[in-house]
């Protein structure tokens, strides 16, 4: 029997906050995009950074619990699988997207400082748990 796998791990940047919408069936799915970064020379042998941007998709209890600390400009590590879907648009043209189901979602820098203005002390929020998600149901997907 053939065995295959599926698995991709990420660390980057939160490149808008997320976006988290509900199926009919009351499921939480959490959209944001996240930079990663890669260094090579050039045919002239100078350093050239290039920046890719992965489509990150959470479902259920990882979406709900996570929703409020995925913000821009925080650093992350995504854990998941690759899953290429396919859908018409408006202009009824077939487009094809390329995302990464997240499964497991660790915030890697401290969550923001906000000032209180009543004092000079400052409040963080509590940290993030790291949360796992094994199931994904893709066929609950309104979009």
């Amino acid at each position: 029997m053939a065995q295959s796998l599926n698995k991709i791990m990420l660390i980057g940047y939160v490149g808008r906050d997320a976006e988290v919408k509900y199926t009919n069936t009351g499921m939480a799915v959490m959209r944001f995009s996240i930079a990663t970064d890669q260094n090579q020379k050039d045919q002239n042998g100078n350093w050239q950074k290039t920046t890719t941007w992965h489509d990150i998709v959470c479902f259920d209890k990882l979406a709900e619990n996570m929703k409020d600390y995925v913000k821009k400009g925080r650093r992350v590590y995504v854990e998941g699988r690759l899953v290429k879907r396919d859908y018409t648009d408006k202009q009824n043209i077939r487009r094809f997207v390329v995302e990464v189901y997240a499964e497991n979602l660790i915030l890697l820098d401290r969550p923001p400082v906000m000032e209180e203005s009543a004092n000079d002390s400052q409040i963080s929020e509590p940290p993030a748990p790291e949360i796992s998600n094994q199931s994904s149901p893709e066929e609950d997907l309104p979009f």
